[in-house]
């Protein structure tokens, strides 16, 4: 009898260890992983004027892919290069999975809105910037507003008063009493609404409502330029949107029939920002075909380094990428929009 039990023990083991490793598959864990996404031709999610651009050549967008971690996954990562596991609080900020999302989406309309900014700007066309509301970026966990506000939403006015800009709204609310009870007039997923609350003391001694903010706005123009980009989050493809803008506007060979990709942020002046997942592009730009990759160009502070002796600016981290991968795509960093369309301008192929 006991040898039938133990025989019966040692058959059941590796059922039950089948049965959690299928189990595994399914529970997700507090962590994301990282991996190369994809190199897509801007083309695909950009009309201006109308129209589609067909001049010879391509510029790529590049994306990370993020996949809710499981078991099996995590294996994989620890086993893969560039791809990396990321702490669910880290990558989130602390967010839930739907306002993380709505983070990301107004970091896409914000890119798209000064890409369209510059890319008309630079290419001399009349614009009108319109200032629509502030962006709500982060709450106090002592907002009075704490569950009527979502991360994302716009602020529109403040008792019935609406301003030109995110100054002018701090301003007017610094100016009220502590408890005194004011109506915020806000657009949430494109509902208009309005709830009351009271002012705070805000941790640097001010007074408020308790909410990080940013200007929303739009550019106006009578040019038409529409993006398709549903199901894509984040400001890195700024840089990218812009150049395609102005080529098609101003300079329709400045691509002269290559691959082009690239990354980082525009912001309103022009400059090119830092991204995450400088290495994840490089190899996806690579893995597309593009002969020329931008990133931006800026050098780490003292104070950053020291705070993190192994941390690595995007240029220092795309070259190195390149390197390992043996490609021949030339890694190019830029600074500014005008630094890229420089480059372009300076290396188009002789006749």
């Amino acid at each position: 009898m006991k040898t039938k039990n133990k025989r019966r023990k040692l058959w059941l083991l590796p059922v039950v260890l089948l049965g959690l490793l299928i189990i595994s598959f399914w529970i997700p864990l507090p962590y994301y992983i990282e991996v190369p996404g994809g190199s897509d031709a801007v083309s695909s999610v950009l009309r201006v004027n109308k129209e589609e651009d067909q001049a010879d050549g391509e510029y790529q967008f590049v994306t990370i892919g993020v996949i809710r971690a499981n078991l099996p996954l995590m294996l994989y990562a620890g086993l893969t290069p560039h791809t990396d596991i990321i702490p669910a609080a880290d990558l989130t900020g602390g967010a839930s999975d739907e306002e993380y999302q709505r983070i990301n989406q107004f970091y896409m309309q914000t890119s798209q809105n000064f890409a369209k900014y510059q890319g008309l700007t630079k290419a001399k066309k009349e614009i009108e910037m319109k200032f629509l509301g502030v962006y709500v970026l982060s709450l106090a966990e002592d907002s009075t507003f704490k569950n009527i506000l979502h991360l994302g939403d716009t602020v529109t006015g403040v008792n019935g008063k609406t301003f030109k800009s995110s100054q002018e709204l701090i301003d007017y609310v610094g100016k009220l009493k502590i408890g005194d009870e004011i109506s915020v007039e806000f657009e949430d997923q494109g509902e208009n609404r309005s709830e009351k609350g009271k002012i705070i003391k805000l941790e640097n001694g001010k007074n408020g409502i308790g909410i990080g903010l940013i200007d929303r706005t739009e550019v106006q123009s009578d040019i038409p330029i529409e993006f398709s980009t549903e199901g894509i989050g984040g400001p890195s493809a700024g840089l990218m949107f812009s150049l395609a803008i102005y080529t098609q506007l101003a300079d329709p060979d400045l691509r002269d029939g290559r691959i082009i990709a690239g990354t980082g942020t525009i912001s309103e002046d022009g400059k090119v920002g830092e991204i995450g997942g400088a290495d994840k592009k490089v190899v996806a730009a690579h893995e597309a075909g593009a002969e020329i990759f931008f990133v931006p160009d800026n050098p780490l502070t003292d104070e950053e380094k020291k705070a993190n002796p192994k941390a690595k600016s995007n240029a220092e981290e795309a070259k190195e990428t390149a390197k390992e991968l043996g490609t021949s795509m030339k890694i190019v960093p830029v600074k500014t929009l005008d630094d890229a369309i420089k480059y372009l301008e300076d290396t188009k192929r002789k006749d």
